[in-house]
């Protein structure tokens, strides 16, 4: 039977998560804090949520067995937890529609969101259309340009998209810049956050809301296969998606969890976005976790193929469940999702996103080394449209 992780101090997850901010960024997010805390037992609200995503996000995801890629590794049987099939392409709807329900009943005239690869900023604007309400999305420059057709689905949608241009010009600006709107402004103004990072309440709401994913996927298999999983695999920037695989089953210690992180193009210091692998523990966006820190003290500059990987931190929860080892945390280069990306397409006509690519590179080499009768459920986060054409620019080199 699965337990949900016990948490002594609200917005803790032992050493990690907290609230180191300002008192005037405190005061924001305690207002979302105590909003959160009434609309998540309020049947009304959960009713409505669960429309929204039946109905108009396209839930339940399939849960897919791979049968060709399978047979191909000639190994354990792949599942794949097709969240690619949400409306807006990805899981980060999942997110959103519980985010802006919640901006809508507490009144805010204006959304604004932070996006690394464009996802999270489409289904932030996708839900603002729905729901009628003005919509601001910090991005990156550098992210902006490697990712044009997400930033023009996001004004198609009407949302005002705000290319950051200090620092690395990527998701840790682009959170940064959100932030310091949000706390000038959060009487009138709700801050859509993307992943499981940030201040409390933050990861909570976001783990919560996207724990549908682990709650089907435990159902899909129990059904399809009559046990459950022997591994859970999911790629991890700051870890939404795969926080949401995972908490559903923390308490199933027989169930291994593996995130895989960003291996850029080496180990060393400013070559990837691998905190969990490489990082230490470190406060950051307002939170601990593990972070990739420079000699001065503050976030290194990271690199990763996948923009939604690009971040320096790690989500609370997955720093303490590297801490105490309920999960493994793996590195996946550049060059290895880059050609499970190609892998997966060819085997199974899927086109993943490349950070959904780094979660598929891992399973490629962990099957081959289990029984044909284990399972391996890999959460295919995304879809690969939005990256077609930096793929095609990598492949003609």
């Amino acid at each position: 039977m699965s337990t949900k992780l016990s948490v002594e101090k609200k917005g803790f997850f032992g050493e990690f998560g907290g609230q180191y901010v300002p008192p005037e960024l405190e005061a924001s997010l305690n207002h979302v804090a105590e909003a959160y805390e009434e609309l998540r037992s309020d049947p009304s609200f959960q009713d409505e949520l669960g429309y929204y995503l039946r109905e108009y996000s396209g839930r339940p995801t399939p849960l897919y067995h791979a049968e060709r890629l399978s047979q191909k590794l000639g190994g354990a049987q792949i599942f794949l937890k097709r969240e690619d099939l949400n409306h807006t392409g990805s899981h980060k709807i999942n997110n959103v529609l519980g985010q802006a329900l919640m901006a809508k009943r507490m009144g805010a005239k204006r959304v604004i969101a932070e996006t690394g690869a464009g996802q999270h900023g489409v289904a932030t604007a996708t839900a603002c259309a729905l729901l009628d309400m003005e919509c601001v999305v910090y991005m990156g420059a550098h992210d902006a340009d490697r990712q044009r057709l997400n930033v023009f689905r996001m004004e198609l949608l009407g949302a005002k998209v705000v290319r950051v241009t200090t620092g690395g010009q990527r998701l840790k600006e682009a959170v940064d810049a959100a932030l310091e709107d949000f706390a000038q402004n959060y009487r009138t103004t709700f801050y859509v956050l993307g992943s499981a990072v940030g201040p409390y309440p933050y990861p909570d709401i976001v783990r919560d809301f996207q724990s549908v994913i682990g709650r089907e996927a435990r159902a899909q298999i129990l059904e399809k296969t009559g046990k459950l999983p022997d591994y859970l695999v999911a790629c991890v920037g700051g870890g939404s998606n795969a926080i949401g695989l995972f908490a559903p089953f923390y308490g199933d210690s027989e169930v291994r969890m593996v995130g895989c992180e960003p291996g850029g193009t080496g180990s060393a210091l400013g070559q990837n976005a691998a905190a969990l692998t490489y990082g230490v523990p470190a406060i950051i966006h307002g939170f601990k976790c593990y972070a990739l820190i420079g000699e001065d003290g503050t976030p290194a500059p990271t690199t990763s193929i996948a923009a939604g990987l690009d971040y320096p931190g790690a989500g609370p929860e997955h720093s303490f469940y590297r801490a105490t080892g309920r999960a493994e945390y793996v590195t996946v280069s550049d060059e290895e999702a880059l050609d499970a990306f190609q892998v997966l397409t060819k085997a199974e006509g899927i086109i993943p996103a490349l950070e959904s690519a780094h979660a598929v590179a891992h399973a490629l080499k962990l099957a081959p080394k289990l029984a044909k009768n284990q399972v391996v459920i890999v959460n295919l986060s995304g879809r690969g449209d939005k990256d077609a054409d930096q793929v095609l620019q990598l492949l003609k080199g």
